[in-house]
């Protein structure tokens, strides 16, 4: 599964980097919601190679929908993480494929392919990037973290990020918004950010990612500091030792 799930992810980043200079087909299937022909192609591609090698396996797929996670195993795929950054020619975006075991996260990949970084997680196996083991930051107090987000599509979901990122900003050292929840949540995993926060995830955006921060010694909750599971939108993801202090902020609790 280890194997198929870098082969798919690697296979469908060529595609979409190979499209990347040249334009593409754009529809509309939500509001500030876009898919393109990359995104399709890149989706087929990877279902495709499930299915061949697991066909008894469920598939919940952004653009395709699909199964829905339940007590077997279930590959949740985002084909292309970032298509509003992709349409823009902004060069942050990636394939996100996760494997669940019932409701637990076994297999995460997340492949960023126009730097060519492919972060790997197995629960029990640790995380890595391009073969290298990776861990979150040792930062240890938010004042002087590098925190990311993202605004999400809906309205109200920004609503709720303005005042977040208001409650955050005056202390933590810094906030970054990506526009690709999967690499963000790779990069808690590799250190290079110390938390990330989002009340509006789909099981596609984190499936990934969630299990790298946690296999490279993170923390992940929702924004009540109850246990992530992929199925719910508020997540909280950090290095873990500025994890309650980010938490009590969001909340305003200091």
């Amino acid at each position: 599964m280890l194997n198929t799930a870098i082969k798919a992810a690697v296979g469908a980043g060529r595609l979409i980097a190979e499209r990347y200079p040249g334009g593409h087909v754009i529809t509309r299937k939500g509001f500030r919601d876009l898919v393109t022909d990359a995104d399709t192609a890149a989706e087929l591609l990877i279902c495709d190679l499930i299915r061949d090698h697991f066909p008894e396996h469920a598939i919940l797929s952004e653009e395709a929908g699909g199964d829905h996670i339940g007590k077997g195993y279930t590959w949740v795929v985002d084909p292309l993480d970032g298509t509003t950054n992709y349409t823009h020619h902004h060069p942050v975006f990636a394939v996100s494929i996760g494997v669940m075991e019932g409701k637990n996260p076994l297999i995460g990949v997340i492949h960023d392919p126009l730097r060519d970084q492919t972060f790997v997680a197995q629960r029990g196996g640790g995380a890595r990037l391009n073969d290298d083991p990776i861990h979150v930051s040792g930062m240890g107090k938010l004042e002087n973290a590098l925190v990311a987000l993202d605004w999400g599509h809906e309205n109200e979901v920004r609503e709720q990020m303005i005042v977040y990122a208001h409650r955050v900003l005056s202390q933590c050292g810094a906030l970054r918004v990506s526009g690709s929840a999967a690499l963000a949540l790779a990069y808690v995993a590799a250190g290079w950010t110390d938390a990330y926060f989002h009340p509006g995830l789909k099981p596609w955006d984190a499936a990934a990612g969630i299990l790298l921060i946690q296999e490279a010694g993170g923390c992940c909750t929702t924004m009540s500091g109850a246990r992530y599971r992929v199925e719910l939108p508020d997540c909280v993801a950090t290095n873990g030792r500025i994890h309650d202090e980010l938490l009590k902020r969001i909340k305003r609790e200091i």
